[in-house]
């Protein structure tokens, strides 16, 4: 018997407030984070665009696409000679079902100093 996994993306806001530190600085914080459960991955907080120190992050010309979410594209983050190469993505214009994500950035937290968490 062959069965199929339905593969989910779940949108939820969350209570919880996040703070990202780059190179010793904060580069996002906020209490308005939306927690995204994926099949197969970890949770990951995507933070609004309109948190984040604008100053920090400069744009990729890395994009790529998802099935599940639509057409990602990257940042890099930068603070003096300090750089971590597309260390944030963004679906400016998601599939539909997930049209949330619109306006929010994640990170990967192997190329930031910490993605904090507090309740």
């Amino acid at each position: 018997m062959n069965m199929t996994t339905l593969h989910r993306v779940e949108l939820e806001p969350s209570d919880i407030k996040v703070k990202v530190v780059f190179n010793g600085k904060v580069v996002a914080h906020t209490e308005r984070a939306l927690d995204v459960r994926e099949t197969g991955y970890p949770d990951v907080y995507y933070l609004p665009e309109a948190d984040l120190r604008p100053e920090f992050f400069e744009d990729s010309a890395r994009k790529t696409h998802c099935p599940y979410k639509g057409e990602a594209r990257y940042m890099h983050l930068v603070d003096g000679d300090s750089r971590a190469e597309d260390a944030v993505w963004t679906y400016p214009d998601p599939i539909p079902g997930v049209e949330g994500l619109a306006g929010h950035v994640a990170f990967y937290r192997d190329r930031v100093d910490s993605i904090g968490v507090e309740r």
